[in-house]
């Protein structure tokens, strides 16, 4: 072989490299686009309200279902993850906690990421409706609205939009539950409630966290008006309270064991004491030890509840 054919070959090597590793980055790119760690939690608080809502017995526990309805809501959280990158890719990059992500960053046309938003979101929800059943397809797109058209422009105005945002950020067992029984129940209501009061303490550790980055990008998360720490500590405290008692309703209702009251008094007063010690201390570590509670409390706190069923 020549030394110039020696030489072709290896500058074309090196651009198939190029190429796959530039593909490759791509891919992590639109799969960072979806929020990957927020959908894992999604797709926890989805199955609960599946397995909970399912109302017949478990030996004839409809696997296949439960396999569309979350393949079909993940792919619509994550079109709601990526059209809320593209739409807040100018001020995500104001932001050092967000300036990396891929849109913030340029390392995608954000024609593309809309695209692929979009196409996630109405593919993801036509499958719902075609493979379970219409309610949840139709929950999935209220979620998907309420949490684009009105908490997401809300950051910019009022801190009310934690409160608003917590609305679509509790649907997922909803959802579930409307999947395995093609209704909502009372019951499906109270684990709803558990998600909507989890979001607080858990947004409100982030908040603390990020103020300044908040506060960069013109998110009015927390207030501007210096009220910002008593603003937190009422989110943190009678949220998390309240919690532990409608969690202790979740399962009186279906006539839990001791260790299932244990657990969830247990699990409830942890939360408590990491939030109580992040409105006393108001430090970035006390916010970081509430946020690593409140990840630990969720999924665990959706297991004591999902052991409660006969």
């Amino acid at each position: 072989m020549s030394v110039n054919s020696a030489a072709a070959l290896e500058i074309e090597s090196t651009a198939e490299l190029s190429v796959a590793s530039r593909l490759c980055a791509a891919l992590a790119d639109f799969w960072s686009l979806t929020k990957p760690e927020v959908n894992f939690l999604i797709l926890i608080a989805t199955f609960a309200g599946f397995y909970l809502g399912f109302p017949g017995d478990l030996h004839h526990f409809p696997l296949q279902r439960l396999i569309h309805t979350l393949l079909g809501t993940l792919m619509v959280a994550s079109g709601a993850g990526t059209l809320n990158q593209y739409v807040e890719r100018s001020l995500d990059a104001r932001m050092r906690r967000t300036a990396r992500r891929p849109l913030a960053a340029g390392r995608l046309y954000p024609g593309a990421a809309l695209w692929f938003g979009i196409l996630l979101s109405i593919v993801g929800a036509a499958y719902i409706f075609s493979a379970v059943n219409a309610l949840a397809s139709l929950l999935a797109v209220l979620t998907l609205a309420s949490y684009l058209f009105l908490y997401t422009p809300l950051k910019r105005r009022t801190p009310i939009c934690t409160f608003i945002g917590a609305v679509p950020g509790a649907m997922p067992p909803l959802i579930g539950w409307a999947a395995a029984s093609g209704s909502i129940s009372s019951k499906a209501w109270i684990l709803y409630a558990v998600l909507f009061l989890w979001q607080f303490p858990h947004f409100m550790s982030i908040a603390w966290i990020y103020r300044e980055d908040y506060d960069r990008a013109g998110y009015l998360i927390l207030p501007n008006n210096g009220g910002g720490a008593k603003f937190v500590a009422w989110l943190i405290v009678a949220p998390s309270l309240a919690l532990l008692m409608v969690s202790l309703t979740a399962v009186a209702i279906d006539s839990g064991n001791t260790f299932q009251y244990f657990a969830t008094v247990i699990l409830g007063s942890a939360l408590c004491y990491y939030g109580a010690r992040l409105v006393l201390l108001r430090t970035r570590i006390a916010a970081r030890q509430l946020l690593r509670a409140s990840i630990i409390y969720l999924p665990l706190e959706l297991l004591t509840l999902l052991l409660a069923r006969p």
